[in-house]
């Protein structure tokens, strides 16, 4: 795993791994038996990483979400699945490098697989611009779908990413368009679909591959119609209240899972997702698994309705009169 800096409450952690680190070193060099140490810091340090990430606020668990050594879709497409093959293009534009997308298999059945990709540093990052898709992502994506019906495999997408580019050539090129056909095109889809927000999944750019039949969450993983600081400079005209906008997003697994917008929260290792990829990826595959068997199981139509069904669920209508200003009445519609 690459090494980057940490998070400020993750610093005590930091000093007990480095302490693990420096006693493995001093064994290894001078030949001194340190296992009662290391059997007492190891300790220590897993139930400082359970307390630390049990009591995590709002803002800090978008942190996580955002921490530049969570594993991203290509880490979990050589761990949680095999014979990965990517499939590139959206036969208009060009390839998108911040949609990645192609056939691999999941404990041995094949199935279609796509993700948001972010990089790892600045050149990889601007490769992949910083896992914001452009229009052709969503078409490449769209088609992978397609080709994945046509086949009756089962898709499967995994979403990271800060939202859809806004940039000028993304929007000329159809930015609206894109994502609102992946919305209708899913919701149409006869082969079973799973989604899992395994980072952050933020507004319109995450939604495009999440109209599924099961919507997962890995446990530290954040999914909001805008960013914390995106809301709070339109609330409070600063991004310094983004400590607030995080709490009143509702925008945490356990928040969405209590609120029936997710099916299943995954849980990841004391320490995050980022501290364990490997342990990570296994639970992932145990869910998937899982829930792949449960929709096999359904008529494809079946497997619509309760789709549509779940999205129609969302929310809550109020008839009332409209309150405006200076007027506290009920809204009516």
């Amino acid at each position: 795993m690459p090494s980057t800096p940490h998070l400020e409450f993750e610093r005590d952690l930091v000093e007990i791994q480095e302490k693990i680190e420096s006693l493995l070193d001093l064994a290894e060099k001078k030949g001194i038996d340190v296992a009662i140490e290391l059997r007492e810091l190891r300790s220590k340090l897993t139930r400082l990483q359970e307390d630390t990430f049990q009591n995590l606020s709002a803002i800090e668990q978008v942190q996580v979400a955002r921490h530049p050594r969570r594993p991203y879709t290509l880490d979990y497409l050589v761990r949680t699945f095999t014979d990965w093959m990517e499939l590139h293009g959206d036969r208009a534009f060009r390839d998108d490098a911040a949609m990645v997308g192609g056939w691999a298999r999941l404990e041995g059945s094949p199935v279609m697989v796509l993700g948001h990709q972010k990089g790892r540093d600045m050149k990889d990052n601007l490769h992949r611009n910083f896992g914001m898709p452009h229009p052709e992502g969503y078409r490449k994506a769209l088609r992978l779908m397609r080709m994945a019906e046509k086949f009756g495999r089962p898709v499967i997408t995994l979403i990271d990413t800060p939202g859809a580019y806004p940039g000028i050539g993304a929007e000329k090129r159809g930015q609206a368009e894109a994502i609102a056909t992946n919305l209708r095109e899913m919701a149409r889809l006869q082969v079973p679909t799973i989604s899992v927000v395994i980072g952050e999944g933020g507004s319109g750019g995450a939604l495009a591959l999440g109209v599924t039949d099961r919507i997962l969450m890995l446990e530290h993983s954040v999914y909001s119609v805008i960013s914390p600081e995106g809301c709070a400079a339109i609330l409070w005209r600063s991004a310094e209240y983004r400590d607030q906008a995080a709490a009143a997003l509702k925008l945490t697994s356990r928040d969405l899972l209590r609120l029936g917008v997710v099916d299943e929260v995954i849980g990841e290792p004391p320490g995050g997702a980022h501290s364990d990829w490997k342990a990570t990826a296994d639970a992932l595959r145990v869910a998937l698994v899982g829930h792949l068997e449960d929709l096999k199981g359904m008529e494809a139509q079946e497997r619509r309705q309760k789709r549509w069904g779940k999205f129609e669920a969302l929310g809550a209508w109020v008839d009332g009169e409209m309150a405006g200003p200076g007027r506290t009445g009920p809204l009516k519609a």
